[in-house]
Order: C-alpha cells, then sequence, then structure tokens
C-alpha cells in the first residue's frame, strides 16, 4: 500500500511537470530535476520538506494560553494608563491640600464660594481640554489614582466642593460612562496590579507632576 502510495505521488509530480513545461517554450524554460529509475521508467525525484506533525494540545492548555495572553494584555492597557493618567492624580492630590489651607483659612462663606468658584475656572483652563481626551478606561483609572492620592473617594471631593446635588449629577454621568466616583483605592485586593505599576513609576521617578 505504501509502495501504491509513493508511486501515485510520483505519478502526479510527473504529470504536473509535464503540463508546466507544455505550458512553456523557449531554450531556458527546461528544469532539471533529479530523477529514480523504476524498472525500465525513468521518473523525477524532487526532495519534499520536511512537515512536522505535532499532537493538539488538549483544550484545557488553549484555554489556559488565552487567559494568559489575555491578562497579560489587560495589564499592559492598565500600565499604559496608569502611566498616562498619574501626574494627574498627583496634581489633584497637591491641588485639594491647598484648597482646603485655604479654605481653612476664610470664615465667610461668601469668601469660601468665591474662592471655590475662581479654583474651579482656574482648573479648567488648565486641565479641561486634556482631561477630555482620556479614554473611558484611563478616566476609571484616575479616579482610583484620586482616591490612592487624596485617601477619598472622587464622591466626597466632589461634595465637599460643589455640594451634595452636583455630587449627585456628577456620579450619574460617571456610571453612564462605566464608572463610580464612589470607589475607594484597594491597594491590597482588587486594586494591587495598579498599586505594583504605581509602585514601579515611584521607583523610577518616572513621571511629572501636572500644574
Amino acid at each position: 500500500m505504501v509502495k501504491m502510495t509513493r508511486c501515485l505521488l510520483l505519478w502526479i509530480l510527473l504529470i504536473g511537470a509535464t503540463l508546466r513545461c507544455s505550458a512553456q517554450q523557449g531554450t531556458n524554460d527546461t528544469i532539471r530535476v533529479g530523477a529514480i529509475v523504476l524498472g525500465d521508467d525513468t521518473l523525477p525525484h524532487i526532495w519534499i520538506r520536511e512537515v512536522v506533525v505535532r499532537e493538539r494540545a488538549p483544550k484545557w492548555a488553549i484555554k489556559e494560553r488565552r487567559r494568559q495572553k489575555r491578562e497579560a494584555e489587560a495589564y499592559s492597557r492598565l500600565r499604559y494608563n496608569v502611566y498616562v493618567v498619574y501626574p494627574y492624580a498627583v496634581a489633584a492630590a497637591f491641588i485639594l491640600k491647598d484648597v482646603d489651607s485655604v479654605l481653612n483659612s476664610l470664615y465667610s462663606k461668601e469668601a469660601k464660594k468665591q474662592f471655590k468658584r475662581n479654583k474651579e475656572n482656574e482648573l479648567n483652563r488648565k486641565f479641561k481640554e486634556e482631561l477630555k481626551n482620556l479614554s473611558i478606561e484611563q478616566g476609571q483609572v484616575l479616579v482610583k489614582l484620586i482616591a490612592r492620592e487624596t485617601g477619598r473617594p472622587c464622591y466626597e471631593i466632589v461634595k465637599e466642593m460643589k455640594g451634595g446635588f452636583n455630587a449627585a449629577i456628577w456620579q450619574t454621568v460617571a456610571v453612564l460612562f462605566n464608572n463610580n466616583l464612589r470607589n475607594h483605592y484597594d491597594a491590597e485586593g482588587e486594586d494591587a496590579a495598579m498599586e505594583q505599576i504605581v509602585q514601579e513609576i515611584l521607583a523610577r521617578g518616572h513621571f511629572e507632576m501636572k500644574k
């Protein structure tokens, strides 16, 4: 059976070579190949590149490789996003500390209100256009990192600065974009990967605080 298969393969190769030759003309169209003699017949002999056949990996191994690939891609995206928004989180913590310091020195409600309004306008001029270009994922990371740097969820910060009604509106908008201003930062739990990246940034000194 094996000999018959080999002979059939050789005949197929011979026919294919014959058809190619018959379709070509000219003195330089001849292709020289090796030959093998079988009885009274001389057949072309061509070495075929070796093909390695491996056993298919089990389904669990394929799923595991896919899972690892997804996790690696997710971590890569997270790392990129943390590097992009961490300077904004540091700046937010610095500004909030400065605001709290000034507010504590003001006794008039009107003066505090005016100061908050002026500070909001100033921050809008500095950061609004840049922050508008952040992706939804980057916005989610920024909310977490602001909570990390300030020790307070963004909802509480907005509530303190603009009142409960505005905080509720902002939270509603955030939810529409798959975000949550009430999120806390859990460095040892769900945000452990993010914390690892932050520590990497701090170790490298690889960021410049937004001013």
